[in-house]
């Protein structure tokens, strides 16, 4: 039979309490934890680069939801994107959904640029103008290309 050293009990007991504390905080900072309240909206890209399930959605800077489900529509080539935006925060139906950048190393967020309408979206409505991913990488090509012609 053999018989545990006390000190391996409790670098074990450690290890196991460390390996849960961070799993707790890695749902909750990733928002696996929360609850989705609020509603759905989708929207369809050309290009969604960067976005993926569970990538913020913002309007003004601020995280008012998060995308829930991307598909690629195989008539149209687009992707199609469902998602959630927090209660409380109503959406004019003539804004538009845009794929920023956070900066060069940052990731994409999806952008919500509010119009001006008096009339508001409502759960599972489809915002109709969006603009997909710029590409950085192909901007630099065509940068040194010198293929943007100034005349």
């Amino acid at each position: 039979m053999s018989t545990y050293n006390r000190t391996e009990v409790l670098v074990g007991g450690a290890v196991l309490a460390f390996a849960i504390a961070f799993g707790v905080y890695a749902s909750q900072s990733t928002g696996l934890s929360q609850k989705r309240d609020g509603y759905e909206l989708g929207a369809s890209f050309r290009s969604l680069e960067g976005v993926t399930v569970g990538t913020d959605v913002r309007l003004a800077g601020v995280k008012i939801g998060a995308v829930t489900g991307v598909t690629l529509n195989p008539e149209s080539y687009r992707a199609d994107t469902t998602f959630s935006v927090s209660d409380g925060i109503k959406i004019p139906d003539d804004s538009a959904a845009v794929i920023s950048s956070e900066g060069l190393l940052g990731g994409n967020f999806v952008e919500i640029m509010p119009g001006g309408s008096l009339f508001f979206f409502e759960p599972g409505d489809m915002i109709e103008d969006t603009q997909g991913a710029v590409s950085l990488i192909s901007l630099l090509v065509k940068f040194v290309a010198g293929d943007g012609s100034s005349e």
